[in-house]
């Protein structure tokens, strides 16, 4: 040691870093650790709980959750006064129809794409003590079959309707009754209306369709022109067999 030189001058010199500097670092690496650990949770979390939601509006025909307002619930009992029989919601949201309707007795089940809404309308039937009668499952309406359902409730969408139409039309038995809310069908012609805008539902009865059916199908057998073109071809058949 040289003269006048102190001993904490000669660790300096050394280039020794205090402890104080050290801990500072460690303490900046782990804030670094800690924060990039929280935006990592939250975009996880994110991404679980906006999936369920965003997924569905990529469909090609989108379903969106709006919510039942109390009018058009209370026109959809309208429409069901006097019906027995199971009812489904196609789209059940969170589950308000399906659960109103088990209330009343009907032995009900909804189909909804979006799982979170499903646990919660689930949830919801627990609380109203209807979870025995009110069925919520995770499907896509087109990957299900309706024939076992005597009355089915839609919320759609104009964009789904014809091809719905469709599908109920060659699924459903006679005596079902198909109600449509916000939206009707675009070639059905309604039995019944209640309400008015938005709180407007029809109701179709597959009794009334298929009997329309059946009437048209008979007009067509008996039409003039389908009994000449009957009536000409035994003849036709013949003179080209003879000719043979």
């Amino acid at each position: 040691m040289e003269r006048g030189e102190t001993p904490g001058e000669e660790r300096h010199s050394g280039h020794v870093l205090p402890s104080s500097l050290e801990s500072y670092s460690l303490k900046r690496s782990n804030w670094g650790f800690l924060f990039t650990g929280i935006i990592g949770g939250a975009l996880v979390t994110v991404y679980a709980v906006a999936t369920p939601f965003i997924t569905p509006a990529l469909r090609k025909v989108c379903l969106p959750f709006v919510p039942a307002t109390s009018k058009q619930i209370e026109n959809v009992f309208k429409m069901l006064r006097y019906r027995r029989g199971s009812l489904v919601d196609i789209g059940s949201g969170d589950g308000r129809i399906v659960i109103a309707a088990a209330k009343e007795g009907f032995p009900s089940v909804g189909y909804e794409l979006n799982p979170w809404l499903v646990w919660y309308s689930r949830y919801r039937a627990w609380r109203e003590g209807v979870h025995g009668s009110a069925k919520f499952y995770v499907s896509d309406l087109w990957k299900v079959t309706f024939a076992q359902y005597s009355n089915v409730v839609i919320f759609g969408v104009p964009q789904m309707m014809p091809q719905l139409e469709k599908k109920l039309e060659l699924e459903l038995e006679a005596g079902a009754r198909v109600i449509a809310c916000r939206f009707p069908f675009p070639h059905w012609t309604p039995d019944h209306t209640a309400g008015e805008g938005m709180d407007t539902v029809w109701a179709y009865d597959m009794s009334t369709l298929k009997g329309r059916e059946k009437r048209l199908c008979r007009q067509w057998l008996h039409s003039p022109s389908l009994t000449e073109a009957t009536n000409v071809w035994p003849s036709e058949s013949f003179e080209s067999t003879s000719k043979v």
